[in-house]
C-alpha cells in the first residue's frame, strides 16, 4: 500500500502579515497620524493575535521552535495589549499606569532582543524585523518611563518601518514560493 504524502504549507507568511499589518496600523497611531480606534483594536485581536497564534501553533507542530515561539508569543502580546486598552477589570479596581506599561514594554524588548540573537542564523529580512522590533519596544518603554511623547512619536515611525519589513518578508516568502525562485530578495 502506498502512502500519500501531504504537502505542508509554510505558516510563516500568515504570522508575519498578522504581525506586520497590525504593527503598521498601531504605529500610525503612535506617531500621531491616526487616533486609537476600534479599527486598531480589532486588527490587534484578529491579525495581531489570532493569525499569529494560529501560525505559531502550526510552526510548533512543524518542529520550528523559533517561529512557533515568536508567533505564539507575539500573538498573545497583541491580545494582552488589547486587554490593557479595554481593561475589563477596571470595575474591580485593577487599573493600568504608565510605569507598569513601561516595564511591560521593556520585558517585551528584552525577549525580542534574545529572539534577534536567534535570527543571526536566519535571512537578513528576519534580522531586520527582529532588530527593528527590539528598537521599537525599547523606544516605547523609554517613552513611557520618561513621559516624553517625542520618543513615542519617533517609536511610531520606527514601528511603521518594522511592520513594513515584516510585510515585505511575508510577501517575499509567498511570491518566491509561488515562482520557485527568488523574485523578492530576503538575503
Amino acid at each position: 500500500m502506498s502512502e500519500m504524502k501531504t504537502k505542508v504549507a509554510n505558516p510563516g507568511p500568515l504570522g508575519l502579515l498578522g504581525f506586520g499589518m497590525t504593527t503598521v496600523l498601531l504605529n500610525l497611531h503612535n506617531c500621531g497620524l491616526l487616533p486609537l480606534s476600534i479599527v486598531i483594536v480589532a486588527m490587534g485581536i484578529a491579525m495581531g493575535g489570532l493569525a499569529q497564534i494560529i501560525a505559531g501553533i502550526f510552526e510548533l507542530r512543524n518542529g520550528n521552535t523559533f517561529a512557533g515561539t515568536a508567533f505564539t508569543a507575539y500573538g498573545l502580546f497583541w491580545w494582552s495589549l488589547v486587554l490593557i486598552w479595554v481593561n475589563p477589570f477596571a470595575e474591580a479596581g485593577i487599573a493600568g499606569d504608565t510605569l507598569t506599561l513601561a516595564f511591560y514594554l521593556l520585558l517585551w524588548g528584552i525577549f525580542t532582543f534574545f529572539m534577534f540573537i536567534g535570527t543571526l542564523k536566519h535571512n537578513r529580512a528576519t534580522q531586520v524585523v527582529f532588530g527593528s522590533l527590539t528598537i521599537l519596544f525599547l523606544l516605547l518603554a523609554l517613552g513611557d518611563f520618561t513621559g516624553n511623547h517625542t520618543i513615542t512619536t519617533i517609536a511610531g515611525f520606527e514601528g511603521i518601518f518594522c511592520g513594513a519589513s515584516a510585510i515585505y518578508s511575508a510577501m517575499g516568502q509567498i511570491v518566491n514560493a509561488e515562482y520557485g525562485k527568488t523574485i523578492i530578495p530576503l538575503g
